[in-house]
């Protein structure tokens, strides 16, 4: 088993010039994403991560519908600015609710807004202008117009991208240019709109949510060299599937279906036969791939922080790719 570098030793992101952490963190679940995370456990959550090494923390308003970039932004009021690099979202507007409750997202306790679509010029500038408040910063590091596709817009998709074509990416590109934003990307959950936008847009990086992961290695067919081949960088969220790969039961951001656990089952089976955790070998698997600058789980509280660190420090060994190979878990051109 060879040695790891740490969580903060990076890939440089060619087209912004950013040398992006191996090891990054995913702050959906500090918007309270399926079930509450109280103030002291986000806190301790950052807190331990940041003291494992961990210096790029991916946010978006949709998160909490604010609530995760309110709580990154107060923990990182007191972390040193050139040592940290954040990225967040635009697509979703936020309108507060009133008396009404907040509409059920799937974050629960969500902060009291209405998060709706809107990828305009004009709102998207009004998006990042929200998002630097509540992170409490003058600059994102990353900037990702967050969430186009298929499915997530079903029969809409083209208008919505096609609004983005004419709104959101000009706006990006334009405070990139005023050094607002540093580097400019999408962040979605669906190969086919990565490849649809590099066709039109000249992208520095892409965030790509649970398609190159041990369950869903669709991403490494087609995208990931075409990204490699044209040095755009490629962040990869979701390593965990939404939980399955570390011991939940979400899969996707739902109930996992028997189809996924019964190959949840095969991969652990492996893995186990190697002395190698689930978790670990699902978190270093993205890394394995030249165009992956980082991975960022999230994490609820302390403990899930420190054992991202220490899945990181814990690289499986050759063999296990092998065997996974050699059942057929991951593709062969894989690891």
């Amino acid at each position: 088993m060879t040695a790891s570098p740490g969580p903060s030793v990076g890939r440089v992101l060619p087209a912004a010039g950013q040398t992006i952490p191996r090891l990054g963190f995913g702050c959906a679940g500090l918007g309270n994403l399926y079930a509450p995370v109280s103030e002291a456990d986000a806190a301790a959550a950052l807190a331990a991560a940041w003291d494992g090494g961990a210096r790029y923390f991916d946010t978006a308003p949709y998160y909490g519908h604010g609530l995760s970039e309110q709580r990154l932004g107060a923990f990182l009021a007191a972390a040193p600015r050139p040592g940290v690099l954040v990225s967040s979202k635009v697509g979703r507007s936020l309108r507060p609710t009133g008396a009404r409750p907040p509409p059920d997202t799937g974050f629960i306790g969500a902060a009291p807004f209405e998060p709706y679509f809107d990828y305009g010029r004009d709102a998207v500038l009004r998006q990042v202008e929200a998002s630097l408040t509540r992170l409490g910063t003058d600059r994102l590091d990353l900037a990702f117009v967050h969430d186009l596709g298929v499915l997530t817009h079903g029969s809409a998709h083209e208008g919505r991208f096609a609004e983005a074509l004419a709104g959101a990416f000009p706006a990006l590109r334009s405070l990139k240019d005023q050094g607002v934003v540093r580097a400019i990307g999408v962040g979605v959950n669906e190969v086919a709109v990565c490849l649809q936008t590099l066709e039109r847009v000249d992208l520095d990086v892409i965030l790509l949510a649970g398609r190159y992961t041990l369950l869903d290695p669709s991403g490494g067919e087609v995208l990931l060299p075409l990204c490699r081949a044209r040095g755009v960088g490629v962040i990869i969220g979701g390593p965990y599937n939404s939980g399955v790969l570390a011991g939940g039961d979400h899969y996707d951001y739902a109930a996992a279906p028997p189809a996924v656990t019964g190959k949840v089952a095969r991969l652990k089976a492996v893995c186990a036969a190697h002395e190698v955790d689930l978790a670990a070998a699902a978190l270093h698997f993205p890394l394995l791939h030249p165009a992956v600058t980082s991975v960022i789980p999230g994490a609820r509280n302390a403990a899930e922080a420190r054992l991202n660190i220490a899945h990181l420090e814990a690289p499986p060994p050759d063999a296990l790719w092998r065997a996974l190979r050699a059942e057929g878990l991951i593709p062969r051109a894989a690891a």
